[in-house]
C-alpha cells in the first residue's frame, strides 16, 4: 500500500476548521461525497489528535477514491462512549468508531459492539503477530477480538533539556541519565530542585476536580512491583496492601519533601514545565506536539523505572465495530481497508506522540527519525494497563475516585495509609455497582 503524499510539517499545520466542527459534533465527509461507498467514522480525536487524523483520512480518500469517509468527531470521555452504547443498543451505529482499549471490558461486546473478522484483516495485510503482544491479547473479550489496536499513550518523563545539563542529569549524548530505583530518582529530582532554586523540579497533574493524575502515577509505580488490583476476570480483589503502601510513600515523599508541587492542576503543571519553572514533567504522551510549537527546550523518556521493571500506564487507541444489525458486505470490506490504512501508516499518527501498537513501524526510518516520539518506544510490551472491569479505562469512575484518594497524600493532607482505605473502599462500592452495559448472553 503506498503511504500518502503528506509531509509531517503538513499533518501540523492547518486543519482547524476540523476542531470547531468537532465541537459541535459535526460531521466531515471525506471522498466522493454520495458517489461510492460510503463508511461511516466516529471519534473524539480533538487538538492535534484531530488535525493529523483528518489529514489521514484524506490520504485515504486520495487512495481509494472509490470510498467516502464520513467523519464525525464527538466530545472526548463519558458522553463519547454513552453514545456508542446507546447506537450498539439500537443497532444502528457507525461502521467504525475509534474506542479507548481499557474500556472494552465492560462496554457489552456482543451486544454494544460486534466483533473483528480476523480473516478480513487478514485480506488487508493485518496479522496478530503484527503488534504488541500485551496490546493484542486486551483487544480480546473471551477469546473473541474485538479491537484493532492502533496506539499506545502511556505516562512517559518529558524534561527541560537546559535545566538538566546544570543539575548535570544529562549523558555524554545529551539524553537523560536513567534512573533505577526510588533513591536514584529521588537524588536527581533533589539536584534539579538545587539549580531551581528550592522550586518544586517535578510536576504532573496532582490537584483539582476529577483529577486522575494520582490514578495514573500510583497505577505505574504500583504495576512496577508487580501489584494487581483484580483477577483476570475481574471478580475479586486482588489489591496487595504492602505494594500499594510503597507507591504511596513515595508519592507523599515526593509531595513532603517539595519534590513536586502538590498544588498542580493539569493546565497548571503543562504551564509550569511549558516556562521553564519545572525540570520534569509526567503526563501522557500528548502534550509533544504543544512543547515543540511554544519552544520548550526538552525531550522525552520513559517513565522512571522504580519497583522493579520499566511498566508505565497506558491506554490504547483502538478501531472498533459498533453493533450494527445487518452489515453491508461492501461497507464492511471498506472498512476493513481503512482500518489497515490507519493501522499502516500509523508512523503519522506517531507525530502527536503515542506509540504505534503496530510492530512494524517501530522499525521504519520514518517513525525513528521523530525526535523525541521514538526515545519511548520500547515501553510498548511494558504498558501497565487497566483491570477488566467496566468502571475501568480512560475517564472512568475508577480513576476519578483514585485520584480523589490519592490527591491528599501527594499534598500530606492524608496518610498513605489512609489514601489507601478509602480507595479500598470506592474499589469495593464499585465491585458492588451493576455493569450497565453487560455482554450478551450465549
Amino acid at each position: 500500500m503506498d503511504r500518502p503524499s503528506l509531509t509531517r510539517r503538513s499533518l501540523l499545520g492547518g486543519g482547524l476548521a476540523l476542531l470547531g466542527a468537532g465541537a459541535a459534533g459535526c460531521s466531515l465527509p471525506v471522498g466522493l461525497g454520495s458517489a461510492g461507498t460510503r463508511v461511516r467514522y466516529w471519534h473524539f480525536l480533538g487538538a492535534s489528535d484531530g488535525i493529523i487524523m483528518n489529514k489521514m483520512v484524506r490520504g485515504f480518500a486520495k487512495d481509494n477514491p472509490g470510498i467516502a469517509v464520513e467523519e464525525n468527531v464527538l466530545a472526548w470521555g463519558e458522553p463519547y462512549y454513552t453514545k456508542i452504547a446507546m447506537a450498539g443498543a439500537g443497532g444502528r451505529s457507525p461502521d467504525l468508531a475509534t474506542f479507548h482499549l481499557a474500556r472494552l471490558s465492560g462496554i457489552g461486546a456482543g451486544r454494544i459492539l460486534d466483533p473483528i473478522d480476523p480473516a478480513l484483516l487478514a485480506e488487508n495485510g493485518l496479522e496478530a503477530a503484527d503488534f504488541s503482544p500485551p496490546i493484542w491479547e486486551r483487544a480480546h473479550v473471551g477469546g473473541e477480538l474485538y479491537a484493532v489496536p492502533f496506539d499506545a499513550h502511556p505516562m512517559v518523563l518529558y524534561y527541560n533539556t537546559e535545566i538538566c545539563e546544570r543539575a548535570g542529569l544529562l549523558a555524554p549524548d545529551g539524553r537523560l541519565r536513567p534512573t533505577d530505583g526510588p533513591e536514584e530518582l529521588l537524588a536527581a529530582l533533589r539536584k534539579a530542585k538545587g539549580v531551581l532554586g528550592g522550586r518544586p523540579p517535578l510536576v504532573f497533574d496532582a490537584l483539582g476536580l476529577g483529577t486522575v493524575g494520582p490514578w495514573r502515577l500510583w497505577w505505574s509505580l504500583y504495576s512496577q512491583s508487580g501489584g494487581t488490583l483484580l483477577s483476570e476476570d475481574g471478580s475479586r480483589v486482588t489489591l496487595d496492601d504492602a505494594k500499594a503502601l510503597d507507591a504511596l510513600r513515595l508519592m507523599r515523599t515526593l509531595g513532603e519533601e517539595g519534590l513536586c508541587d502538590p498544588r498542580t492542576d493539569y493546565g497548571a503543571s503543562v504551564a509550569a514545565f511549558t516556562n521553564g519553572q519545572a525540570a520534569f514533567l509526567w503526563n501522557g504522551d500528548w502534550e509533544t506536539t504543544g512543547l515543540k510549537q511554544r519552544g520548550t527546550p526538552f525531550s522525552m523518556a520513559r517513565f522512571p523505572s522504580v519497583f522493579g521493571t520499566g511498566a508505565a500506564q497506558a491506554d490504547c487507541h483502538a478501531f472498533v465495530l459498533p453493533h450494527q444489525r445487518e452489515r453491508d458486505p461492501e461497507i464492511e470490506r471498506a472498512t476493513y481497508r481503512f482500518i489497515a490504512y490507519l493501522v499502516k501508516n500509523s508512523a503519522d499518527w506517531a507525530v502527536a506522540g503515542h506509540v504505534p501498537a503496530y510492530l512494524p513501524t517501530l522499525e521504519e526510518p520514518e517513525y525513528l527519525a521523530l525526535h523525541p516520539q521514538s526515545e519511548y518506544r520500547s515501553v510498548i510490551t511494558e504498558v501497565a494497563l487497566d483491570p477488566r472491569a467496566w468502571f475501568a479505562g480512560s475517564a472512568s469512575r475508577l480513576w476519578l475516585d483514585f485520584g480523589e484518594a490519592f490527591s491528599p497524600v501527594v499534598s500530606g493532607a492524608r496518610t498513605p495509609e489512609q489514601g489507601l482505605a478509602q480507595a479500598k473502599q470506592a474499589l469495593r462500592r464499585l465491585m458492588a455497582a451493576p455493569n450497565p452495559f453487560p455482554a450478551e448472553e450465549r
